[in-house]
């Protein structure tokens, strides 16, 4: 199935029109190998020769995320709203506070410990987000380089 008609399905399921404005910008973050702001996105469609307004960008990523076609986080090391295509797939991240690179990390921690919670508390866990920050390999290097210190 190609891009377009996944997301004209996604689209129709949660009750959405089909407008070029929602297919590009969810081309764009299903292209992304991580999460980007509004303004990240803006810059990538004026690329691919999108016009296209950032206010618009920005009803459209809320309106998207309000239907849980995408998720919008906040990023704590500097307060910026980030969006990325929800796959309904379980995700972790590792972000770097100098560079803020975002790296996808595979494993999860939190299986067990969600099996025990739901038998202890007969919680049921519908998901969780574990973001853990810190310094990229890339950062350390050039910290030792110019001999600054790590946090």
């Amino acid at each position: 199935m190609s891009e377009i008609s996944s997301h004209k399905e996604a689209l129709k399921h949660s009750g959405l029109k089909n407008t070029k404005q929602r297919n590009s910008i969810l081309n764009i973050l299903e292209k992304s190998t991580q999460p980007l702001t509004a303004d990240q996105i803006y810059v990538a469609l004026i690329n691919e020769k999108t016009a296209i307004n950032l206010s618009t960008i920005y009803r459209v990523l809320n309106t998207l995320a309000e239907k849980n076609l995408i998720i919008k986080s906040s990023s704590v090391s500097d307060n910026k709203t980030l969006f990325e295509l929800n796959s309904l797939e379980h995700k972790h991240h590792l972000v770097c506070v100098e560079c803020k690179k975002i790296i996808m990390v595979d494993e999860c921690p939190f299986e067990e410990y969600e099996k025990k919670l739901k038998e202890k508390m007969g919680f049921t866990i519908l998901g969780h987000k574990l973001e853990i920050y810190g310094i990229c390999n890339n950062c350390q290097k050039k910290n030792e380089k110019n001999n600054k210190p790590t946090v």
